[in-house]
This record gives C-alpha cells, sequence and structure tokens, in this order.
C-alpha cells in the first residue's frame, strides 16, 4: 500500500481541485445565467489537471526515486493517478452534481432544447448523472493517461554519464 499512497493522495487532491473548480464555475453563473459560456470555461481546467500531473511525477521523483526517475516509472505514476482519479469520479460527479450545482442538469438540458441543440428526450437522457459519471470515467482515464505520458517525458531525469557532464 505505501507503494501507492503518494499516486491516491494526488488523485485526492486532484478531485479536491475538480470540486473547487465547480464551486467557481456555479458561484460564476456557468451552471445558470451564463450557461452558454460553461463549454468554453470548464476546459481551462485542463491546466489546472495538468499542473497537478506535473507536481505528483516531481513529487514521486523528488520523494520516492531520489530526484531521478524514468520515463517508465513517471508514466507508471500518472497511470495509477489516473486510475485511482477514474474511480473516484463517480462519487466526485455525485458531490457536484447532488451538492455544490443540483440544477446543472436541468439548466443543461433546457439550454440545449431551447436552442435547437438537441431534443428534449435526448437532452434529458444526456444531462442526467449516470451519463455524466459514465462519461467523466472514461474521460477521466484517457486524459489521465494521456497528460501522463507527455508529462512523464518532461518530468524524468537520469543520471548522466561522466562524459556528458
Amino acid at each position: 500500500m505505501n507503494a501507492i499512497k503518494l499516486e491516491l493522495r494526488w488523485a485526492v487532491i486532484f478531485t479536491l481541485a475538480m470540486w473547487v473548480w465547480m464551486l467557481i464555475e456555479r458561484l460564476f453563473g456557468l451552471h445558470s445565467t451564463r450557461i452558454e459560456e460553461h463549454a468554453i470555461y470548464t476546459n481551462v481546467f485542463a491546466i489546472v489537471a495538468i499542473t497537478i500531473y506535473v507536481l505528483a511525477l516531481r513529487d514521486k521523483r523528488d520523494r520516492v526515486y531520489g530526484g531521478l526517475i524514468s520515463w517508465g516509472q513517471a508514466f507508471k505514476c500518472g497511470l495509477l493517478i489516473s486510475v485511482f482519479v477514474a474511480l473516484l469520479t463517480p462519487l466526485s460527479q455525485w458531490v457536484i452534481h447532488t451538492l455544490i450545482s443540483p440544477h446543472f442538469f436541468t439548466n443543461m438540458a433546457d439550454y440545449a432544447v431551447q436552442n435547437g441543440l438537441m431534443e428534449a428526450t435526448a437532452a434529458a437522457q444526456y444531462f442526467s448523472l449516470q451519463s455524466y459519471m459514465l462519461q467523466a470515467v472514461l474521460g477521466a482515464f484517457v486524459m489521465g493517461v494521456l497528460t501522463s505520458l507527455v508529462v512523464a517525458f518532461f518530468v524524468r531525469r537520469t543520471p548522466q554519464s561522466p562524459a556528458t557532464k
């Protein structure tokens, strides 16, 4: 368990950051009065997510591997974080849509129907807790893996041979 404690901690940090982000979105009206802007501003969370992965992989490198980490070791760390984030996602979505922003689905479905983006039945199915849980689990895992692939490249640090110092 100690081997994965760091990854679990960073997955919890990621989840807490997501909750704070959703609260900010709600407070700025992106779940209600400015819902038409939601799709634009919600993507800014990618900066936060990438930053968390960078900090997590650097933490692993510095705490566990003594400042040196291979791409494979860093990627494995990111992959574990992605798995834990994906496992926490159903709970996270429940908290977001039950406690933080309980009217999000109704508002989004109404917006989609009123603007001719979807029929009422399709909107009700798409903007539902079950649908978002599934989308979020898959999205968290896929985006986490892709982020880990790239971030691992940048945080890797291997010993240099005497000739290259």
